[in-house]
């Protein structure tokens, strides 16, 4: 990708983040606007946006929020979080109200002692035999999904690969039977839509389609839970019930409200690594012969190179708890923080040749994952895993696949997605 220079691109006047018409620009005049609030405006103060429809009310815009762009500020707020609070939301600038912060938000916008004690229980329950367990599925899970495209030559590579792979994983691993994945898969695209009209359709209200979403997994998994407390298995939503750390153990909603987070954070954002990568592969021709030449090699570098690359959670928000000070800039209680991963992601003082996308790149300490801190994402070994295994699956099963069109881009500032992405392949014979 060719960077396009700031003074070829926006000048800061013309950069508006909160504006959704922003994230649908080019890739590179964005990738240009951040390079230009790195260098002279790495803490920018913006408004926060609106929310049109009927719930606004229930959302009203707050005072403004500063966008963190550099990598070293975002380290610094990451290593806080007794300063730098989740609580208060982490994935919504607007400040939701306290019962969609319960419905959605689970670990990631809570903070000590309740994200201590939650994340003590989960982690607890992803043992190291059950961690084995999902990752010895992966490989038979991702044959069985290009299995479904060997033959025809060509796909959406979004809907019926990147997608199937997390997708399937997760429900599996939850103890979801297939006859509910329609359902996940729909839900989990209306809660990233950020009212993008392919999910939620004109004239509808998208803060009530996010929420009638959010419904419809809370229900599947409270339904599931409660089965699992009189009729445990061996899946992962049986463990989440059953594990007790000093007398404490999860709640059914809070388990439904863990099952959110992984549906957002494992499925969609590994979908849209996997998408981002095949992309970045097609468009590189020479890193992909090396990837393809020794996946074993190179399989783990490569994962993580996707990852910053196509920084799938654009942001998170912070909400400053005390007197402090951030590189040059006075915070006070209440201000806001919004950390761009994207930016860090392309940071010229931490990476050389940020714009060069690497598959050997070592070190990389990118923050597709979070930064190093409480809130680093608990499934990042998990989703190098199944990035890894897709690709050394894809070359080696579907050798010369690559994407045949331009891809169609979530309209969100949130995710950084990709709907659609056609891709073309020599057939080859299902099974091996």
């Amino acid at each position: 990708m060719t960077l396009v220079e700031p003074r070829h691109a926006l000048t800061f006047d013309q950069i508006d983040l909160s504006d959704i018409a922003f994230w649908a620009r080019p890739w590179e005049e964005r990738e240009g606007a951040f390079q230009l609030l790195r260098r002279e405006h790495p803490l920018a103060f913006f408004e926060e946006p609106a929310v049109p429809g009927k719930l606004a009310h229930l959302l009203p815009r707050g005072p403004g929020y500063r966008a963190v762009t550099r990598h070293a500020h975002i380290a610094e707020v990451s290593r806080h979080p007794e300063i730098y609070r989740s609580g208060q939301g982490a994935t919504s600038i607007l400040d939701m109200p306290e019962e969609m912060l319960e419905f959605f938000g689970s670990m990631i916008s809570m903070d000590n002692p309740r994200h201590a004690r939650l994340r003590r229980i989960v982690s607890a329950a992803f043992n190291p035999r059950m961690i084995r367990r999902i990752e010895d599925h992966i490989e038979f899970v991702a044959n069985r999904v290009i299995d479904r495209v060997a033959e025809q030559g060509g796909c959406d590579f979004v809907v019926d690969v990147a997608a199937r792979l997390p997708l399937e994983i997760i429900c599996q691993m939850m103890g979801i039977g297939p006859a509910d994945y329609g359902t996940v898969f729909t839900a989990s695209n209306v809660i990233l839509s950020a009212g993008d009209p392919e999910y939620v359709p004109g004239g509808a209200d998208p803060l009530a389609a996010f929420m009638e979403a959010g419904q419809q997994l809370t229900l599947l998994m409270s339904e599931l839970a409660e089965a699992r407390r009189f009729n445990a298995t061996d899946d992962v939503t049986s463990a989440l019930i059953t594990t007790n750390i000093d007398g404490e153990s999860l709640t059914t909603s809070e388990v439904a409200s863990f099952f959110i987070l992984l549906v957002v954070a494992g499925n969609e954002t590994t979908r849209t690594a996997i998408s981002h990568g095949l992309l970045a592969l097609t468009e590189h021709p020479d890193q992909r012969a090396l990837w393809q030449a020794d996946p074993g090699a190179i399989g783990a570098t490569g994962a993580d190179e996707i990852v910053r690359w196509g920084s799938p959670v654009t942001w998170m928000r912070r909400t400053v708890a005390e007197e402090t000070v951030l590189g040059d800039e006075e915070l006070h209680p209440g201000d806001k923080l919004v950390l761009f991963y994207n930016s860090a992601n392309r940071d010229e003082d931490v990476f050389d040749d940020p714009f060069r996308f690497d598959v050997r790149r070592s070190p990389n300490p990118h923050v597709g994952f979070g930064a190093a801190g409480p809130h680093f994402c608990l499934g990042a070994h998990l989703a190098r895993q199944e990035i890894n295994v897709m690709f050394r699956q894809l070359f080696e099963r579907l050798p010369d696949i690559a994407a045949s069109g331009e891809p169609d881009r979530l309209r969100s500032s949130f995710i950084n997605g990709i709907k659609h992405l056609d891709c073309t392949f020599t057939p080859a014979p299902v099974g091996r």
